[in-house]
């Protein structure tokens, strides 16, 4: 069994961290790392991750996170934040970048930042939030593969009032909607219902199409 699949198979969405175990400053940036080099639809990489360990703002989020205690025994909180909006600033910004990484200009990519400009600034912000928040669920996926790999425990979380987090961590003034938590830490020694149970995953043949 590859390292991947023995990882994948380890992880599992934890219930209760022991508050007493801290994620070490390497591999957090790792697996935030991870995070940064993931794909985004256009490379426009249209949110932000919040490293949040201050225990006084986890407290605040928790009663609006069903009290789930993950909120505030895990060792750090990431926060997955989308753009509230797709702008003309925000594009070039990205496309300017390139440019500037890479140390030229290139006529297609021009062509492709002028299509982008005159289509996603027109749409309605709800729609290019929501475009944003699926591209935050990609960076979600690799933040749970890069966790695993450092046997980091994980738990993505839905379970929460997105205004009431925007308005704690203060995104709106940036520009940002929360979309997805992600906990990080170690399992407690006892009291997670679900650290023994085996995964339940649908087998290959019902979950697999193959295409020729």
């Amino acid at each position: 069994m590859s390292d991947v699949i023995s990882n994948l198979t380890w992880r599992y969405a934890t219930k209760k961290y022991n508050p007493n175990k801290v994620v070490t400053q390497d591999k957090v940036d790792l697996i935030l790392e991870a995070i940064r080099l993931t794909a985004t639809s256009s490379g426009l990489q249209p949110y932000e991750v919040l490293v949040v360990t201050n225990p006084a703002l986890r407290e605040q989020i928790k009663p609006h996170a069903w009290n789930q205690s993950q909120i505030t025994d895990s060792s750090h909180l990431l926060v997955f934040a989308a753009w509230d909006n797709y702008t003309a600033e925000r594009i070039n910004q990205m496309f300017d970048l390139t440019n500037e990484i890479r140390g030229f200009k290139n006529e297609g990519w021009e062509n492709y930042r002028a299509m982008l400009l005159n289509t996603y600034p027109q749409r309605d912000a709800e729609t290019n939030f929501q475009h944003a928040a699926r591209q935050a669920y990609i960076g979600l996926g690799s933040a749970l593969i890069a966790a695993a790999e450092q046997k980091v425990d994980s738990t993505p979380i839905e379970g929460f009032d997105p205004a009431k987090v925007d308005e704690i961590l203060n995104l709106e003034q940036k520009g940002l909607r929360s979309v997805v938590l992600m906990p990080l830490g170690y399992r407690a020694d006892e009291g997670d219902w679900l650290v023994n149970l085996t995964k339940v995953r649908r087998s290959r043949e019902q979950f697999i199409t193959e295409v020729n």
